[in-house]
């Protein structure tokens, strides 16, 4: 029997009038949001501090040609310096005051540092002691050093090439009429009022008045006794998972309503596990094709009208953490948990629903930027809508949601790791 055989009962006014003040009070929520993101830190100015430092503790250890490449032809030294002379000296921390000094050659009155915990700065202080390169290089931290940056530098470029080659080989397949034929797209038979429920209700309002009201006392709770980093690693891991479960809540009681009898194989989401090699093939293959798209996105972005800040406060936590069960809490809700739960309403929900509605292209594009605003950062909201649309492109090419779920996972998984190595 076919889903349209089944007569729909009438809807209840105020399942309506619910509807309506989920969708505004989600665009109040959401527009405040990308609007204070302004006023949010970017990473970018961290990240390339980091990588400055990377270069200089490199240096010894790159052959000349290779670490002119690497370093675009310029002095480490010197462009270290000049990013730390253009941080204004009432925002330094300490650290970055003592390693300024030491670059313009004032012997500051560091105390004793242990190699193991900053390796450069205590070659450059032993360096400003008169001590020679010999005595100040640590051999194993150069080379250390050189192999962060050089997977560092060459992860992209390697991405960026085979993602182009592989778009431009889907783009002759397209030009010479030879496009695979895509499954037909399944998914919950919701209506739209279900969809504004689920996502500006349960995931946009209802997390953002539970987040602070359950989460927060519930995290200074059980983070009092711990230290920084760990405590904000543990509140990203709570926080997180009170926000994701008003809407799972929700879809479960809303697939629950649906008729047992029209239920297509596999079930309402496609997970479709089975075959696990092709949904990693197909996951592979999409994190190839979007990512230099995705980057040539946020390049334009920042030539255009510079760089918007608003970064993932979840970034800076991983680009200044050292301590490993931190960064295992962190990596549990970036590269697992937030897959999961996103691409079940976004890809799983959303999108099927969007696309029976409004037709497949303004599905994909609307479930993307919905998608996009969702992060609530108004310098990534183009490029997380690209990833989106995406996304949306290997459900549909698919017909199934788990190869989403890993090229998400994938795609949050490789931020980590650059991360990482910075």
């Amino acid at each position: 029997m076919s889903p349209s055989s089944h007569r729909q009962a009438p809807v209840p006014p105020w399942k309506n009038l619910l509807g309506a003040l989920s969708l505004l009070a989600a665009a109040l929520i959401w527009t405040s949001g990308l609007v204070n993101s302004l006023s949010r830190p970017s990473v970018a100015p961290s990240l390339n501090l980091q990588q400055q430092e990377v270069q200089l503790l490199a240096e010894p250890a790159l052959p000349d040609t290779l670490g002119s490449v690497l370093r675009g032809g310029e002095n480490p030294r010197s462009m270290l310096k000049g990013s730390l002379e253009q941080i204004p000296a009432a925002d330094r921390s300490w650290r970055q005051a003592q390693l300024l000094d030491l670059l313009q050659n004032v012997v500051a009155t560091v105390p004793e540092i242990n190699a193991a915990d900053d390796p450069l700065l205590d070659r450059l202080l032993c360096e400003a002691r008169g001590g020679t390169p010999g005595d100040c290089i640590n051999p194993a931290v150069a080379r250390s050093a050189a192999v962060r940056l050089s997977v560092s530098a060459l992860l992209p470029l390697v991405t960026a090439i085979t993602g182009s080659a592989l778009l431009l080989g889907q783009g002759w397949r397209l030009w010479r009429g030879r496009r695979e034929s895509w499954p037909d797209l399944k998914g919950p038979t919701l209506t739209l009022l279900d969809m504004a429920l689920l996502v500006a209700g349960g995931f946009v309002v209802i997390s953002a008045v539970g987040v602070p009201l359950l989460a927060l006392p519930l995290v200074s709770r059980l983070t009092a006794g711990l230290d920084s980093p760990r405590r904000e690693a543990v509140g990203v891991v709570i926080n997180y998972s009170v926000m994701a479960l008003p809407s799972l809540l929700i879809l479960r009681r809303q697939l629950a309503s649906l008729p047992k009898d029209i239920t297509p194989e596999g079930g309402w989401l496609q997970w479709r596990w089975r075959p696990l090699p092709g949904a990693f093939f197909t996951a592979l293959a999409g994190w190839f094709k979007v990512t230099p798209i995705v980057v040539l996105t946020g390049w334009l972005l920042v030539r255009l009208f510079g760089d918007p800040g608003g970064s993932n406060p979840l970034l800076e936590l991983v680009l200044e953490s050292r301590d490993p069960l931190a960064l295992s809490l962190l990596a549990l809700t970036a590269v697992v948990l937030a897959p999961l739960f996103e691409e079940v309403i976004f890809r799983g929900t959303l999108l099927p629903v969007l696309a029976r509605r409004t037709g497949s292209v303004s599905g994909v594009v609307l479930s993307g930027l919905l998608f996009g605003m969702a992060h609530i950062s108004i310098g990534e909201l183009a490029p997380l809508t690209v990833l989106g649309i995406g996304l949306a492109l290997v459900r549909l090419s698919s017909g199934r949601l788990f190869p989403c779920v890993l090229m998400h996972a994938l795609w949050n998984a490789v931020t980590f790791v650059n991360l990482l190595l910075l």
